[in-house]
C-alpha cells in the first residue's frame, strides 16, 4: 500500500515515527524492555518482583501526578466515574522544600492548592515529623480527610532526603497513602555508600524515580513505580475496544496503553536500557 496510507495510525512507514510507536503489538521489544527494566527498580527499591507495576512517564512532574492519582483511587475508587463532588474534603502533604509539582498536581486534580499542605523543614531542609504529624491531626479536627504524604529524596535547593522511616511510621499510623519523590535522589539506591540515605524507601506505596537526573540519561527518562499491583490499570483504564482488543493473538496484559494518561507514549526505555547494559 501508499506508505502514507491513513486508515491506520499504526501503517505508516516513517522510520523515525515507527521508533516513536508504543504498542506491545508494534513495538514488542521495547515493551519488554520497559517491563524488565521497571522490574529491576522495583527490585532495587525493596519491593517483590512479583508485585508492583510501573510506567515510564513524560517527567517527575508526571510521575508525581500519578502516584496522587493511584492514592485517590486506592482509597475512593468512585471519583473515577463521578468525580470530586463525590469524595469527601481531601488533603494532600508534603515539604515546604519539596517540588512544585506537587501542588502543581493538586492544582489539576481539583484537590485545589489550599489543600497541599506544607510540612515545616529543619535546618538542613527535612521534613520534621512532628509537625506532620501535628497538621495531620489538625486537618482531621477541621473535618479534611488526610489522604497522601510526599517524602522527598533530594530536595531541589538543599538535596536534602526526608526521614522516610519516620514518616512511614506516621502513614501507617494514620492510614495514608506514602509516595517518595526519589526524582533526584532514587539513583543512590544503586549506591553501597550513600544508599542508607532513602533508609525506609521500601514501605512507600509509591515512588518516583528519574534515571535522566542523578543517573545521567539524557531527557527525557522518568518512572513511576507502585508497589500494589493494578492500581495504575484501574486508575486510568478506559477500555476502548476500538483500541485494546481482548481477543488478540498474544497476552493482552503486555499492553501498557491503557494504564497510561496518554494515549501515545515516546520509547524512553532504550536509551537507559543500553547505558544500564553497557556499565
Amino acid at each position: 500500500g501508499h506508505p502514507r496510507f491513513f486508515n491506520q495510525l499504526s501503517t505508516g512507514l516513517d522510520i523515525i515515527g515507527l521508533a516513536g510507536e508504543f504498542t506491545y503489538e508494534i513495538a514488542p521489544v521495547f515493551v519488554l524492555m520497559e517491563q524488565i527494566t521497571l522490574r529491576k527498580m522495583r527490585e532495587i527499591i525493596g519491593w517483590s518482583n512479583k508485585d508492583g507495576d510501573g510506567i515510564f512517564s513524560p517527567g517527575g512532574a508526571i510521575s508525581n501526578m500519578y502516584s496522587i492519582m493511584a492514592a485517590r483511587y486506592k482509597y475512593f475508587p468512585e471519583v473515577k466515574t463521578k468525580g470530586m463532588a463525590a469524595v469527601p474534603k481531601l488533603v494532600l502533604f508534603t515539604s515546604e522544600h519539596s517540588h512544585y509539582s506537587i501542588k502543581k498536581a493538586g492544582a489539576a486534580l481539583g484537590f485545589g492548592t489550599d489543600n497541599v499542605i506544607l510540612i515545616k523543614c529543619n535546618e538542613r531542609g527535612k521534613i520534621i515529623p512532628a509537625d506532620l504529624e501535628a497538621k495531620i491531626l489538625e486537618a482531621k479536627q477541621k473535618g479534611y480527610i488526610p489522604l497522601f504524604v510526599n517524602a522527598t529524596a533530594g530536595t531541589t535547593v538543599y538535596g536534602a532526603f526526608d526521614p522516610i522511616q519516620e514518616i512511614a511510621d506516621i502513614c501507617e499510623k494514620y492510614n495514608l497513602w506514602l509516595h517518595v519523590d526519589a526524582a533526584w535522589g532514587g539513583g543512590l539506591l544503586m549506591s553501597r555508600k550513600h544508599r542508607h540515605k532513602l533508609n525506609g524507601i521500601e514501605r512507600a506505596n509509591s515512588v518516583t524515580w528519574n534515571p535522566h537526573k542523578m543517573m545521567g540519561v539524557l531527557l527525557q527518562c522518568s518512572a513511576i513505580l507502585v508497589r500494589e499491583k493494578g492500581i495504575l490499570q484501574g486508575c486510568n483504564q478506559m477500555c476502548a475496544g476500538y483500541l485494546f482488543q481482548q481477543d488478540k493473538q498474544y497476552d493482552v496484559s503486555y499492553d501498557t496503553g491503557d494504564k497510561a494518561i496518554q494515549c501515545g507514549r515516546h520509547v524512553d526505555i532504550f536509551k537507559f536500557w543500553l547505558m544500564w547494559k553497557a556499565k
